[in-house]
Parts: structure tokens; C-alpha cells; sequence
């Protein structure tokens, strides 16, 4: 049975609560019948709740009128995209550089930076060479059609109550039945595959799923095409088979092109065939995510019709429901302010400041986190006795592979209400399976989570990661919502892990190892 118009209405507002009020009317929906277009037997599991003693599931009704047409927001004011170069600059090649990263860090393609250049061999860099850097030629019209919401982007608040292996269940397709090793011992679902990539990268299932059936039909055809069963999003890389590889990777680009948007720092799209458009200003952060993951998939005329409104956005109307119907707006409320936070170790404990501002999850997400490693004489992955701490109070959503998630309580925090999708909740990457804490329990802050280690991602000596989510979007550390642990400080210098802390006039620089200029304790 459907809950009534009043009772939606109460629980949806109650449920607002926990993640702002000032979105709290935002959150609110109207109740249609059962017979509206917008609401249907075969849509009707993308909205369910998660069952469970504190979460009881509860269906959200769609907004739009039965007959409305579909139509996105009108355009906003137009977003301040950077102008593109219009003349051409030199680079000199960083330690860890690729071609493909220089290219994409200047909007142009690879062979117009080997042409440039003369380079016969795209693997081949030096540190120190110089390279000349053309002016992008741009070619083609842009699309400014808006696909998604920011908050379908992201793994955010009306994603807590999307039922997702009851979704793929009842869709019947490919990926209900589909199982892999995403390690030598981890055999996983369909639908634990999509959670994972969803859950680490904060990006909305819905949206995974939408990309896949628009790519492969895997999540509602039980015999997709034999060509997408190894590469099913299309990406023939042989380093990104397999359902994981595949959406891990998309996942990374759905972010990269939202937080370069967040940031105003992209003004063309590269697309596969190497021609560069210009990017409309007047689309969101969500529909920059979803243009640029398909400018990585497809030449001109295919990225045109994914971004259309026959495209992309007709598969997940035709999954979900409309989307922005589904829209949390703002996601970051104005005034957003940051909880007291403190450093993630002991008081007296010497520890080093060793990384800057960087992606929270891989290289495309907001340069969230920071980074902080125990005093060592040696380097590399070395086993630590120092404990990693709880940088405010809240309770201990997720602890596994490494990953720690807590969810913040009070001013500033919101409520604790379980779920990693809404108000403030920390990452505490590499945290050492011995002695780690145990999901449900409540810390204080200061209290101890873990040993930092190099368990879980990548990573090249014993540290600690911290990052910042709020409903679900990564919180730059170099942007206008600093992250300030003990009244230290964070600041970008521009190159992902360059920053520093700083405090009453004192700075401790971010630097790989251990030395006088990153030594920092509480």
C-alpha cells in the first residue's frame, strides 16, 4: 500500500532534517495516483526504500503532472567557463606526467600535442622537457540540453532510498545474473559491483545504471549483444574489462567533469575522434559530468545524440522517472559551514604533512583530501603502531578494504542518521585491518579508529587519507570551504598534492616522505 499524502509528506519533511533546512521544503513531494504516467508497476521499485528497523522503506512520488511534457529547467545565468587560449603556452613535464593528462589538463588532444611537438611516441616523456602546448581549434556546436540534476549525480540524499538489487531483480536483464572477481578472493553481483563503484566514487547508482543500459541494455535484455559482455560500456581498454574496470572508470570521469565545472576549470570538451567543442554555459554540474564521460565514449555526431533529449536522458526517464523530479536543490546549502574538526592522530604523537590537496577517489573527483603519514625513519608500506583518530563525533558507517566511513554528529553535522549519503561524512583511507574499528560504533572525537597502513587503493608508503563529503559531493581542501583541522588551515598551490596547513602565521608544507617542513602534531 501507498503511504498517504499526508504521511509521504511527514516523513519526507522529517527526513529533510538530516541533511539541511533550508532544503527541507525541497525535499517535500506531492502525491499522484497510482494511474499518472510518472508512476508505473514497471518503475515503481527505483524510488523504494531500503527495509530495515531504521530506515523503513517508503515509496517518493513523482512531482510532474500526469500528461506534463518533459522538460529540463529553464537555463540558469550563464556559468563563468574560462575563455579558451588563444595563444599557445609551454609546459615543462612534471615527475609521474602523462601526454593524455597534459592534454586533458589543457583541453587539446593528444595528437595535436604530439604534432606540436613532434613526438613520435605518446609513452616517451622526460621530466624536465618542454613542451609547446597549441591553441585548441574548435570544431562543432555545443549541446545545452540538461540531462540530470546535480543531485542524481552524485551519491546523495534521494539516493538512500533507491533499492538497488531489487531494482536489477525486477528489470530481469544481464546484470541480474552477473558475477565477477574484482580481486583473487572477491566474488561479486551485478548489483554489489554497482553499489561499490557507487559507494567509493559518491556517485548516484541510478546513474551507473542508466549508463549502462543506454551502452549495453545489460540491466533490461538477458541477452545483451556478445560485443559488450567484455567491454560493457564500450571502453575497450584492455586494463578496464569487466563490469567493474568499466564503471570504476566511468565513474571517474562522471566526476572529473562535474568538479571541473564546480571549479570553472573547463571551457571545451575533447571528444574521441580528437575534435574539441565548446561547452554551453548554461547547463549544471550533473549534465557536465555525464557530456564529458561520453566525450571520452564517442565521436561528434554519437556524443550529440547521448547528450540529446533522445538520448542518455530518455534511458533513465524511461528506468527512473523523470529525473529532476528527483532534485535536491541547493545540494550544498548556502552557508554551508564545516564542524569542528581536529587532526586524525594523538595529541604528542609526531606525525607528516604529506600530501596536498588531491582527488578524494581517484584522479577525478574534487581535490578533496589530505594527506598524513606516522613518523618514520623508514619508507615505503611499514607497519605503524600509531593510531589513526576520530576527527569529530559521529558513528562508523562502513569499515572494509581500508575504507573507513563516519558519519558526523552535531552542529554542523547534522543529524547521525546511518546513511553515507547525507550531511557531513569522513574518509579515512588505508586504515590497517588489525585492531580497525567496527562499523555501528560511536566515536568521540579523538577516539581511535585504526592503524594507517597502505591497505585499500593505491598507494606507496603508510598513510592516512582524509577526505570531506556533504550530501553525497566531495568538499575541495583548496576551494572556499577550507578543510580546517585544529585550526590549521589547507591551501592549494594549483598541482594536485602541492598545498600546505597553516595557523597563526606558521606553515607546514606538504612533502612526499619526512622532513622539518611537513612535521606536524596536536
Amino acid at each position: 500500500m501507498r503511504p498517504s499524502s499526508a504521511q509521504t509528506r511527514n516523513r519526507l519533511i522529517a527526513i529533510s532534517t538530516l541533511f539541511t533546512l533550508t532544503a527541507a521544503l525541497a525535499c517535500a513531494r506531492a502525491v499522484l495516483p497510482e494511474n499518472s504516467p510518472s508512476w508505473s508497476a514497471s518503475n515503481s521499485g527505483a524510488a523504494s526504500g531500503i527495509p530495515s528497523a531504521t530506515h523503513p522503506a517508503v515509496a517518493l512520488p513523482p512531482t510532474r503532472l500526469p500528461g506534463a511534457p518533459l522538460l529540463t529547467p529553464t537555463p540558469d545565468a550563464p556559468h563563468p567557463l574560462p575563455s579558451p587560449r588563444s595563444e599557445p603556452e609551454q609546459y615543462v613535464v612534471r615527475y609521474g606526467d602523462t601526454l593524455g593528462q597534459i592534454a586533458q589538463r589543457f583541453g587539446i588532444s593528444v595528437e595535436q600535442v604530439m604534432d606540436a611537438n613532434q613526438l613520435k611516441n605518446p609513452n616517451l616523456l622526460e621530466v624536465g622537457q618542454r613542451l609547446i602546448i597549441p591553441v585548441p581549434t574548435l570544431e562543432g556546436a555545443s549541446q545545452d540540453f540538461k540531462i540530470i540534476p546535480d543531485s542524481e549525480l552524485v551519491y546523495g540524499p534521494m539516493s538512500a532510498y533507491f533499492d538497488l538489487p531489487a531494482f536489477i531483480e525486477t528489470r530481469g536483464g544481464y546484470l541480474a545474473r552477473y558475477r565477477e572477481k574484482v580481486d583473487e578472493e572477491t566474488r561479486l553481483s551485478g548489483a554489489q559491483i554497482v553499489e561499490m563503484v557507487a559507494r567509493n566514487y559518491s556517485v548516484n547508482p541510478r546513474l551507473l545504471l542508466a549508463i549502462l543500459e543506454y551502452r549495453s541494455r545489460w540491466v533490461t535484455r538477458p541477452d545483451p549483444k556478445e560485443a559488450t559482455l567484455e567491454y560493457p560500456l564500450g571502453w575497450r581498454d584492455p586494463q578496464r574489462a569487466g563490469l567493474y574496470r568499466q564503471l570504476a572508470w566511468a565513474a571517474n570521469n562522471l566526476n572529473r567533469g562535474y568538479y571541473l565545472w564546480r571549479v570553472n576549470g573547463v571551457a571545451t570538451w575533447v571528444l574521441n575522434d580528437g575534435r574539441i567543442i565548446p561547452i554551453a554555459a548554461t547547463i549544471n554540474a550533473g549534465t557536465a559530468g555525464v557530456q564529458h564521460l561520453f566525450a571520452q565514449l564517442d565521436g561528434y555526431q554519437e556524443w550529440m545524440e547521448a547528450v540529446s533529449p533522445q538520448g542518455l536522458f530518455d534511458v533513465y526517464d524511461a528506468l527512473f522517472g523523470y529525473p529532476f523530479d528527483l532534485a535536491i536543490e541547493p545540494l550544498l546549502p548556502e552557508g554551508l559551514r564545516q564542524p569542528a574538526l581536529q587532526l586524525p592522530f594523538e595529541p604528542g604523537v609526531r606525525w607528516a604533512f604529506t600530501g596536498g590537496p588531491h582527488g578524494g577517489w581517484d584522479s577525478g573527483s574534487a581535490w578533496a583530501a589530505l594527506d598524513f603519514s606516522p613518523h618514520t625513519d623508514a619508507l615505503g608500506c611499514i607497519p605503524s603502531d600509531d593510531w589513526v583518530t576520530a576527527v569529530a563525533p559521529g558513528t562508523i558507517l562502513f569499515a572494509e578494504d581500508g575504507m573507513v566511513l563516519q558519519d558526523l554528529d552535531g552542529e554542523g553535522g547534522a543529524s547521525n542518521d546511518g546513511w553515507v549519503q547525507t550531511g557531513w561524512v569522513i574518509l579515512y583511507m588505508h586504515i590497517e585491518e588489525r585492531q580497525r574499528v567496527a562499523p555501528g560504533t560511536h566515536l568521540e572525537a579523538g577516539e581511535r579508529i585504526g592503524h594507517p597502513s597502505c591497505e585499500g587503493g593505491l598507494s606507496t608508503g603508510t598513510h592516512v587519507h582524509l577526505a570531506r563529503r556533504y550530501n553525497g559531493e566531495w568538499i575541495p581542501a583548496d576551494q572556499g570551504l577550507p578543510f580546517v583541522l585544529d585550526g590549521w588551515v589547507s591551501a592549494g598551490l594549483g598541482v594536485e598534492y602541492d598545498g600546505y596547513l597553516e595557523r597563526d602565521g606558521k606553515k607546514v608544507e606538504a612533502e612526499a616522505g619526512q622532513s622539518t617542513k611537513n612535521r606536524i602534531q596536536r
